[in-house]
């Protein structure tokens, strides 16, 4: 569907125009691209925030009965690491690149609902900063985990306003979520290019409706556990009784499971698009995966239970069942990555070593989810570093490579500059070193009896090695992004001062929509001189340089 481009310039509350360069001219953008690039790049400045938070805690563990971290202060640090990393960097980022990318690999002059969806963005801000302001309380920010569980995150049990700014941040940074979901999914539904039909979408836009679809499913949940606990709090009575304790726990991970592929989906697709274009062939079984990752969306609804397998309040049988499920369209997306690059005349970029490091890395968090949804094995390992290291192993050693692919890959479009190659692969090979000395000790940690969220240990508990080792990984991982960030600043600076040289509008010989315009691109996407190819399949670029329709 073509909808007539909006061409009035951009205007402020009294109806005067804002000068496009001006900072009242980005905070109160419509334009998509620009709310794109503000949620992607608080999400990277939350992200170094959240890492420092990971290096203190890892400088307490190094070493038995350490005492560089109080007690209180260490639960405040590893609750607004988790909150932080899951509410405010890695789901925020990842519906930030639908926001940017979606419109363009769609052939859209806009997103709909842009005002929506720049009110989600300053939610979104607002939310992160109203969780981070619990530091500067007299009680210090809130110290019960991303969960916060009740009775232990009531009002008796953690008193002070700290805890009051988590719920009232959460509710905020959700609720811009929703609002950006809900603009990306309407404009994958109504804005398509002539030609562009469903099964003719990018890899990356069929993530993003399943990503879009599990955000206006499921983040209502957390929304409702938020007013249930703030409730607890003004009333401690409520959580008297074990059954509403066990019922905040249901609601919670009706959210806290679909969230873990919001944080998935985006990342594996654009490692797809990746792994296609640096191996010179279309992604293999494109209608397996678009499939897949709907059957995995409506799954991810149905297996929250897993995580209360110890509490003895989950039906085991069914959540277990469920769980394993998802193996079959987590197979065919991963059949469908190996049969990409199986054959293809591969580049080894920047771009493409993350998304080959993804696939092994990922792999490790996925299998090790299997066995934590099995109560057998749960039974043994739920609450130690054995959990721990699947998340990071999901999070990290996944997702976050997958991040970092989209990164390098997409950046000469956003500015019209490469990123340097030789710091980027400084940066890869420091996260693949840091990323696996830090997380594979903390699976034989989990397995030996390491409790999770504890502030030390004893020495003669054995684990002072595997943790040193730990924290000696989380300095790699730190120097890599170190480099990262200086990367990214020193390229934008050659840039401002007209040093570095152009990339020019596809570096890579790109298969979508985006790399058909300017980089970067104009107001409204694709300028009029420069007509859209045909769209023919979901790689119509490639089509246009193959000379046919391959759909």
């Amino acid at each position: 569907m073509t909808l007539a481009p909006h061409t009035e310039p951009q205007r402020d509350d009294a109806g005067r125009p804002v000068p496009p360069g001006s900072w009242l001219g980005w905070i109160s953008t419509t334009d998509h691209k620009r709310i794109g690039l503000l949620t992607v790049g608080t999400s990277l400045v939350l992200l170094l925030v959240d890492g420092v938070f990971a290096l203190l805690l890892r400088a307490q563990l190094a070493q038995p009965e350490e005492g560089f971290l109080s007690p209180h202060l260490y639960d405040q640090l590893f609750t607004m690491h988790g909150s932080g990393m899951i509410y405010t960097v890695m789901t925020p980022f990842a519906i930030g690149m639908g926001v940017y990318l979606v419109p363009l690999q769609i052939g859209a002059p806009g997103i709909a609902l842009p005002r929506l969806t720049l009110l989600g963005h300053w939610l979104y801000v607002l939310g992160a900063l109203t969780m981070l302001a619990g530091f500067a309380t007299p009680t210090g920010a809130h110290a019960d985990g991303w969960f916060s569980y009740p009775p232990m995150a009531d009002s008796v049990h953690s008193p002070g306003t700290g805890p009051d700014l988590w719920i009232v941040g959460v509710c905020l940074a959700v609720t811009g979520s929703i609002l950006m979901g809900w603009a990306v999914l309407w404009t994958v539904l109504r804005r398509r290019t002539r030609g562009m039909t469903m099964l003719r979408l990018p890899v990356f836009c069929w993530s993003m409706i399943a990503t879009c679809l599990m955000v206006i499913g499921s983040f209502p949940a957390l929304l409702a556990a938020m007013v249930l606990l703030g409730v607890g709090r003004a009333d401690p009575d409520v959580f008297a009784s074990n059954v509403w304790n066990i019922g905040y726990q249901h609601v919670f991970w009706f959210y806290g499971h679909p969230v873990v592929y919001v944080m998935f989906f985006p990342y594996l697709a654009a490692v797809a698009e990746v792994l296609a274009v640096f191996s010179g062939r279309r992604f293999f079984g494109y209608r397996g995966t678009a499939l897949s990752l709907l059957v995995f969306a409506a799954l991810s609804m149905s297996v929250w239970g897993h995580h209360m397998f110890a509490t003895g309040q989950a039906a085991n049988d069914y959540y277990s069942l469920t769980s394993i499920a998802l193996l079959v369209p987590a197979g065919v997306e991963y059949f469908g990555m190996l049969g990409t690059v199986l054959g293809g005349r591969l580049r080894l970029r920047v771009p493409m070593l993350f998304a080959l490091a993804f696939i092994p890395q990922f792999l490790i968090g996925g299998l090790t989810g299997i066995m934590v949804g099995t109560p057998v094995i749960d039974y043994h390992v739920t609450d130690s570093y054995f959990v721990v290291a699947h998340l990071h192993y999901v999070l990290f050693a996944g997702s976050a490579f997958g991040l970092f692919a989209a990164v390098y890959y997409w950046f000469p479009k956003v500015t019209g500059t490469l990123l340097d190659e030789t710091m980027g692969r400084l940066h890869f090979w420091l996260l693949v070193i840091g990323t696996n000395l830090t997380f594979l000790p903390m699976f034989a940690l989990g397995y030996l009896g390491m409790p999770r969220r504890v502030v030390t240990y004893a020495r003669f508990d054995g684990f002072g090695l595997l943790n040193l080792l730990a924290t000696i990984g989380a300095a790699f991982l730190a120097a890599g992004m170190t480099v990262f960030a200086v990367n990214v600043l020193w390229t934008l600076r050659r840039r401002h001062l007209g040093r570095a040289e152009p990339a020019g509008d596809d570096p890579w010989q790109g298969h979508t929509l985006e790399w058909a315009t300017t980089s970067p691109p104009p107001r409204l996407n694709f300028p009029a001189d420069r007509p859209l190819p045909p769209v023919t399949s979901f790689a119509p670029l490639l089509d246009r340089r193959k000379g046919g329709d391959a759909a």
